[in-house]
């Protein structure tokens, strides 16, 4: 084996076919927003056989070298090199394989033939033959196969010309992600053209292929040939509704800056007209943000015409080191716009619009945060109370090694809508003393707190609240738990079972409240972990008296690999006197017993329950059980029931069950279904099936569900149904193609993991 060294002449090694990465992103006019292609878009099945060929840059010489070795060589000095058997040339940039190679014209241009190969760090190339002239600065390759570096695209090109002043020119070249033979999709064009120092390259004459059925052609396009954010259409959305009628929506992207840029997306509905939607986006050092506007000029449905709008602005950026600003700013029309056209952000089930604005301090002894809190009602609720402004301090300080001071402080403004409700100045605060002692094998804390609270009321005339009330209360808390655990052979395997006790006392003073006005405060759902909140209910306003005692226990069983096999606890309250803040409403000596369950019954089934039984009446409150059974990430049947016995004066009992299953070779299906037994009807019904080959599917998803359209009263309609199908194509590689899994996402309700076992 014969090998040179000698100096590399002066023209550079193009990035050659960098055009074909930018294709597998875009093929009419498209832009890389800021998305990055996930290669992983390959079939699980045996006969995807599409692997991204790797490339060892370790093989690549340093700067202005190029290594040449053969089975033999024949030089003339500063005239001729030829070399012959296994020609392997090494750059820099890139690697070259031929049976023959010649260096000639003092080295100024060289040719190889005879099963020439060209790799780099963008893609490899077959060709029968390659010649590069450093004097003209060229590289020509005929007769090519190319594929990708690092992505699974690969196709051909007739000819291949790089030239320094020119830029890169292909003739009659393809593109595909399916693999060899099994080309169900490839886009062919007659030339791409890239100059030199341009971002953006041109195609002509552009064919898209199904098989060998041409179904689209454009005989002019500009494309982006770099990773940079490039201006152009996006893929457009296609849909179809009862409410919406046809729905097509076609974004285009404006790369505006490296650090902002905006989408518009003009929405064609049938049924409702012509709709705008915007994006703006900005990054800086110190912060980031986005503004989304929607606007509707005419609804056509309505028998008004009214313009309709949705706007959102959020922002979140660093002050200094320890202080943040942030805005989360969103406006609505009307009640039914999130109904009649959707939103990315919010859905038929909201029942407020939020506005927050305001700045954050942390540091090690004190956080702060001062707020504007504003919100829009949906429907006929009631209108909710805002903070206008809303300031916290917390101070912390250790006082020794085993005790702690904290200092919990607010003061807010509330307003209301509503002209004629009361509003109020509120002042809070509550410093606490604790004793917390904390080991591996568990804790003890002893907490005593005095929380002082002072309201300036007005607009009060007519009820039972006084204008100014200050209320002082005391609060003693016992906390203590333990965490053991014992090596055992359960079920002829090594497994931990670990035994977790706890145990709280609580006393809170009592005083009449009755003559505060409620302004952020509303009753709270226990679980398990809840009963040892000790508070009834969110905010200030209402803080019930206690003296009671609650004990609770979770035991979990863990395998050798340290899995949670199974995990189950319960907790109750035990009252040692009534509480009287709510004793109109609950005179019991003890909550209900609450109790949750997570179990892997095997490899493939989990169970997840939730229970809380009223232990006066035996009646279960509120349940929900979730059983699964899942063979892979693309196999699963789920079976959920979800009940309540008093949700603001209704009965909710609600079983559905999702599914996502193979049915035979490349074909998917997904289904859920959810149904009120309390008022016997379907409230959902989805139905998606998908083809799915090597490098494309196509999906088609019907679903039927509540509208819960407002009238004009604001009274919510749970009568009507809303139906719709989308049908959807997937060419993998030049877009994202969500897996059957996140089908089940889409619609009403979606799925969810039934368990928080690890």
């Amino acid at each position: 084996m014969l090998s040179t060294l000698f100096s590399e002449p002066k023209s550079r090694h193009t990035k050659t076919l960098l055009l074909l990465c930018c294709l597998s992103t875009s093929w009419f006019a498209t832009a890389a927003r800021a998305q990055s292609i996930a290669p992983d878009a390959v079939s699980d099945d045996a006969a995807c056989v599409v692997t991204a060929r790797p490339f060892n840059e370790s093989q690549l010489l340093s700067k202005k070298q190029v290594k040449v070795m053969s089975d033999s060589a024949q030089v003339l000095e500063n005239q001729l090199a030829s070399f012959a058997g296994n020609v392997d040339i090494v750059t820099d940039s890139a690697i070259i394989h031929a049976s023959k190679a010649e260096v000639s014209d003092n080295g100024k241009a060289m040719s190889a033939t005879g099963d020439v190969s060209y790799s780099d760090r963008q893609l490899s190339v077959s060709s029968d033959g390659l010649t590069v002239s450093s004097q003209t600065q060229s590289l020509n390759m005929k007769n090519t196969v190319y594929q990708l570096t690092g992505f699974i695209g690969h196709g051909a090109a007739e000819e291949i010309d790089i030239s320094a002043d020119e830029g890169i020119s292909l003739k009659e070249v393809s593109f595909t992600t399916c693999p060899l033979g099994q080309e169900d999709w490839r886009l062919v064009a007659s030339e791409i053209s890239i100059e030199q120092g341009k971002s953006m390259g041109e195609a002509r004459h552009t064919r898209f292929y199904l098989g060998n059925v041409p179904v689209l052609y454009l005989p002019y396009f500009a494309f982006p040939v770099s990773n940079q954010r490039q201006s152009g259409l996006l893929f457009p959305l296609i849909s179809s509704s009862t409410s919406t009628g046809i729905d097509y929506e076609q974004p285009y992207y404006w790369n505006m800056a490296p650090n902002y840029d905006m989408t518009i997306s003009p929405r064609l509905m049938s049924n409702r007209g012509v709709q705008l939607k915007t994006e703006f986006r900005y990054l800086t050092e110190e912060s980031q943000g986005n503004l989304f506007l929607e606007y509707l000029p005419r609804d056509t449905k309505l028998d008004n015409n009214d313009s309709r709008y949705f706007y959102r602005y959020q922002h979140q950026g660093a002050l200094s080191d320890n202080w943040m600003l942030n805005a989360d700013l969103n406006g609505i029309s009307d009640n039914n716009y999130i109904v009649d056209l959707g939103s990315d952000y919010y859905n038929r089930s909201d029942t407020t619009i939020n506005r927050t604005f305001g700045v954050e301090y942390f540091s090690s002894h004190a956080d702060f945060s001062l707020y504007v809190r504003d919100f829009d009602t949906i429907g006929d609720y009631q209108d909710i109370y805002r903070a206008l402004p809303e300031a916290k301090i917390q101070l912390r300080q250790p006082l020794g090694e085993m005790l702690a001071l904290t200092v919990d402080s607010e003061l807010a403004y509330f307003d209301n809508a509503q002209e004629n409700n009361p509003t109020a100045l509120r002042w809070h605060v509550a410093p606490t003393l604790s004793l917390p002692y904390q080991r591996y094998w568990g804790e003890m804390t002893a907490e005593l707190t005095v929380m002082n609270t002072y309201y300036h009321q007005r607009q009060i005339e007519g009820t039972a609240l006084d204008e100014e009330v200050n209320r002082t209360l005391t609060q003693g808390r016992l906390f203590s738990s333990l965490y053991l655990e014992r090596n055992d052979g359960l079920l002829g395997n090594d497994m931990t079972v670990t035994l977790e006790p706890k145990m709280q006392y609580l006393y809170t003073s009592y005083e009449d409240q009755s003559n505060i006005g409620l302004y952020d405060t509303t009753a709270l759902l226990n679980d398990v972990n809840g009963l040892f909140r000790g508070q009834e209910f969110t905010g200030l306003d209402r803080i019930n008296d206690n003296n009671q005692i609650t004990l609770g226990v979770t035991s979990r069983v863990i395998d050798s690999a340290n899995r949670e096999q199974f995990v189950v606890s319960l907790g109750q309250i035990f009252y040692l006197a009534d509480t009287r803040i709510t004793a109109t409403t609950d005179d019991r000596n003890r909550s209900a017993l609450a109790a949750e369950l997570d179990w892997r019954l095997h490899e493939n089934w989990f169970v997840h329950s939730t229970v809380q039984i009223a232990t006066d009446n035996d009646k279960v409150e509120r349940s929900s059980m979730v059983v699964e059974y899942r063979r892979d990430n693309d196999s699963l049947v789920q079976l959920s029931h979800r009940f309540v016995r008093d949700l603001s004066g209704e009965t909710i009992d609600q079983l559905g069950m999702s599914a996502s299953w193979p049915i035979a070779k490349n074909w998917h299906w997904v289904g859920r279904s959810y149904r009120d037994l309390e008022r016997d009807r379907s409230i959902e019904n989805y139905f998606g099936v998908q083809y799915e080959s090597c490098c494309w599917a196509v999906r088609l998803v019907a679903q039927r569900s509540l509208s819960n359209r407002y009238d004009a009263l604001g009274q919510q309609n749970t009568n009507e149904f809303d139906s719709s199908i989308g049908l959807q194509f997937i060419f993998k590689g030049i877009g994202s193609a969500r897996s059957n899994r996140d089908m089940l996402k889409d619609g009403m309700f979606g799925y969810r993991q039934p368990y928080v076992l690890n």
